[in-house]
């Protein structure tokens, strides 16, 4: 069933094009993600979609009594209402009878209002949709019902928004980076929820894992034209591959014609037939598809940033903590030179806090931080960049600094570095004021990699950011050679930088970690089985456990022991084999493969072992 159809729709700013003739449809039950570049028209479609914008041309025809609910990024909510009562104040016939049904409860002497009130919710089966619209308030951290949006953070406030219009359920969601302020474990609740719930889902994100997993239909705006693809996040990339690949051989197709098409158009006699005219008209068409070029940036760039010492930054016994909120309690790290670390955990925990102790502008309460004599640090903060009225985009980079020293004597300006970043020379000139919020996040982005920095420190730089640019900043980070520590709620990103995690647990507890995020992950799923509620699991401790290890894990204990030497033994008489050049050359890949699967058995028996051993001694 189709809900909303889109035809053949346009939108201009003064003498720009932003989208002109697209077209597509949006049926009952389908999950849609829109990608593009940041200031590329996403946003501006969303609102069209959703009726606070119109078309310039072309018409959006929708089902007769379609409901929508569009979150967006800039959601307005009335400041003197509590939780509770901007969850009520929309028209949701079942909300309006919870809501009868909650005022009934404070007023138990009106017994008639009361079965009036319970006979509605029996009627309209609104129990089911009590538990769940609480649910989603828990699960959101949104459990003060009466607290006042006034008093609420940014983060509280999007978090409500995005709650409101999930119990609304309407025929038609639209989301504009619902993932932001949420932190991991809410991106991953809503992941889930957003999957296995029959809606109608139109939405912007820049979280790759969360599109890949939850959306079934891409649709690309790119350069104004619309392209769709039949599946997820993986498949679109596939696709669009092919597609680039396909309208590149267009292009050199195209260039090679137009060069024999010049030629012929150099020896034409002025006096043209009407044959040549058309063949002239020919000509200025293969032209602009020879000339094509599209604005795709790989970086690739060997920095030659100031070398790291020997000593980097030390963290001693540092404690801090913000009335009844501990963030630190005797916390010790020593950072060792070109560590990648993220750091996640939930809102609340202290992560960007950790990072301004350690560029120190907050301070400690106990202990001490040094910082090395050669660390230079480029700071990406949450709070963004200030701009003078009037710069322009170029203007603001250089006063940070005028190039970026690459190996081999070479450089990279600021225009360059904005020209990677997919600031164009055109866009370099523009106002600053003209950029989009995402615009505004790549160029903060810049202007604390001019500085050439060699300990990068970034507060959520995924945030606002459009795939495209995701991958350029990955590609930009994987080159990088100097430390990074890094929040986000990015997980595809996090995975992708960083080598091993701080995992803020709460109340100053860290535990660090040896892996990425995903390495995290299947590490909590598989200690932690969630079929388990916390109580069973204490039962089962106290009850089959003695001594620290049960019957059955005693008895794996002492066969890991066994196997664990019996593989040393291979292992070491496969390496004598290699040492002393007795394989012969046919054989080397299948014993070099043998050598590789018996130490990655040792390695897992032994993380086993060191399991079982911890858990007898404790």
């Amino acid at each position: 069933m189709n809900l909303l159809s889109i035809e053949n729709i346009a939108k201009y700013y003064g003498e720009r094009i932003i989208f002109e003739n697209i077209s597509f449809g949006i049926n009952k039950d389908q999950k849609i993600a829109l990608v593009a570049k940041n200031g590329t028209g996403k946003t501006t479609l969303l609102n069209i979609l959703s009726g606070i914008d119109v078309p310039d041309a072309g018409q959006i025809v929708s089902r007769k009594g379609l409901q929508t609910a569009y979150l967006s990024q800039n959601d307005e909510l009335d400041p003197n209402l509590s939780v509770e009562e901007a969850i009520f104040s929309s028209d949701h016939q079942t909300l309006k009878i919870i809501a009868q049904y909650e005022r009934a409860l404070k007023d138990p002497e009106n017994t008639e209002a009361y079965q009036e009130a319970f006979e509605l919710m029996e009627r309209y089966q609104a129990w089911d949709f009590e538990t769940q619209y609480n649910q989603i308030l828990f699960k959101l951290k949104l459990e003060d019902l009466n607290a006042k949006i006034a008093s609420l953070s940014g983060g509280q406030k999007k978090r409500l928004s995005l709650a409101i219009i999930l119990i609304r359920k309407p025929d038609l969601l639209i989301l504009d980076e619902p993932t932001n302020h949420l932190d991991l474990e809410m991106i991953e609740w809503l992941e889930n929820y957003l999957k296995n719930e029959k809606i109608t889902l139109f939405m912007v994100t820049h979280d790759r894992y969360f599109l890949e997993r939850v959306c079934n239909d891409i649709i690309e705006l790119d350069h104004g034209k619309i392209y769709r693809y039949k599946g997820n996040y993986s498949y679109y990339l596939q696709k669009r591959e092919e597609r680039l690949n396909l309208a590149q051989i267009e292009v050199d197709k195209a260039k090679n014609l137009y060069k024999k098409e010049l030629d012929w158009m150099r020896r034409q006699p002025k006096a043209r037939t009407t044959k040549s005219k058309s063949r002239i008209d020919d000509f200025y068409q293969i032209k602009e598809k020879a000339h094509q070029r599209r604005q795709d940036h790989q970086v690739q760039l060997e920095i030659n940033m100031e070398r790291l010492g020997s000593k980097i930054v030390e963290l001693h016994h540092v404690s801090k903590s913000f009335a009844d909120k501990t963030i630190l309690n005797d916390f010790n790290y020593v950072f060792k030179r070109g560590e990648r670390i993220g750091i996640i955990g939930k809102n609340g925990t202290g992560k960007s806090s950790f990072l301004n102790l350690v560029t120190g502008s907050l301070p400690t309460e106990k202990g001490k931080i040094i910082i090395g004599e050669t660390v230079k640090f480029g700071y990406y903060t949450q709070a963004g960049i200030v701009v003078k009225e009037g710069q322009k985009v170029i203007e603001v980079i250089k006063e940070f600094g005028e190039y970026i020293p690459l190996a081999k004597g070479r450089k990279i300006s600021a225009g360059q570095l904005l020209e990677q970043f997919l600031f164009d020379r055109k866009k370099q000139y523009d106002y600053v004021e003209k950029l989009s919020g995402g615009e505004l996040k790549r160029l903060f982005l810049c202007t604390v990699l001019i500085q050439n920095p060699n300990f990068l420190i970034l507060d959520e730089p995924t945030n606002d950011l459009d795939i495209v640019t995701l991958q350029v900043l990955e590609d930009f980070l994987l080159d990088f050679p100097g430390n990074l520590l890094v929040v986000s709620h990015d997980r595809y990103f996090m995975d992708k930088i960083v080598d091993h995690l701080f995992v803020f647990e709460g109340q100053g507890k860290i535990t660090d970690f040896p892996g990425n995020y995903s390495d995290y992950r299947s590490y909590e799923d598989s200690s932690e089985p969630q079929t388990q509620t916390l109580e069973k699991k204490e039962d089962t401790r106290k009850t089959a456990i003695v001594n620290g290890l049960s019957y059955q894990e005693k008895r794996e204990f002492g066969k890991l022991e066994k196997d664990i030497a019996n593989l040393t033994k291979k292992k070491l008489a496969i390496e004598a084999q290699f040492s002393n050049g007795e394989i012969s050359q046919e054989k080397i890949e299948e014993a070099s493969m043998q050598l590789q699967q018996i130490i990655q058995d040792i390695e897992i028996k032994e993380d086993r072992w060191l399991e079982l051993s911890m858990k007898m001694e404790a």
